[in-house]
């Protein structure tokens, strides 16, 4: 198919797919002229990866390159899960450097706690993973504005946490081919999570809707 016609077939604008391509994010078309190219159903499968993760996923061109380049370079299912996962954007960035009365120890902490409740799950995640830095520090943060996360009440999260992640990794384990296993896995890790908090939001307007019906907070 022509450019016009991927274009039609994917929704996305001429001009973006010839950007894409200059950004290393969709290979060329195989030349039939010296201004012409064919596109195939690969390409297809491509732009709606890449549409997914820019716009759903919220994912910027660098971070999609990265993605997509850890997509590529996976030669096992293990590699490509783990290359995906942490080129995937961490959700906390690091907090600023200051010099706030209390900050190291509030920061040592936050660490323990950390380390504590991946012990307590028997996550097998080293201590150098981007993720446990992220936590950290938003644990460091939710502790600073009053917010009450304590070790028994991230328990109680992280159990959620565990749950969902063997869904994830059920859904991205039942394709046997590894590119097409990898390329699940961005979509199941990174387009998962805004579904994920749109769910929560619902579950919590639920919530305050049954207080404010003069109701108590629903139990399990």
């Amino acid at each position: 198919m022509k450019i016009s016609e991927l274009s039609r077939v994917t929704g996305v604008p001429v001009a973006s797919i010839k950007y894409f391509r200059r950004q290393g994010l969709l290979p060329a078309g195989r030349a039939t002229a010296a201004t012409l190219a064919e596109y195939g159903e690969e390409h297809v499968q491509r732009l709606r990866l890449i549409k997914a993760l820019t716009t759903l996923g919220g994912l910027s061109i660098a971070a999609t390159r990265d993605v997509l380049t850890a997509v590529e370079q996976s030669d096992s299912t293990e590699g490509a899960l783990g290359a995906i996962s942490y080129a995937l954007p961490v959700p906390v960035a690091e907090s600023p450097a200051g010099e706030a009365d209390g900050e190291a120890e509030a920061e040592a902490a936050a660490e323990a706690d950390v380390a504590d409740l991946i012990e307590a799950m028997g996550w097998q995640v080293p201590s150098t993973s981007p993720h446990v830095r992220g936590l950290t520090t938003a644990l460091k943060e939710l502790r600073r504005l009053k917010a009450d996360y304590q070790l028994d009440r991230l328990l109680a999260y992280a159990e959620l946490a565990g749950s969902t992640a063997r869904l994830d990794l059920q859904r991205a384990a039942a394709i046997d081919d590894p590119a097409a296993q990898a390329e699940r896995a961005v979509i199941v890790f990174a387009l998962s999570a805004p579904m994920l908090e749109l769910l929560r939001r619902l579950a919590q307007e639920d919530q305050v809707r049954r207080l404010a019906a003069g109701g108590d907070l629903e139990t399990e």
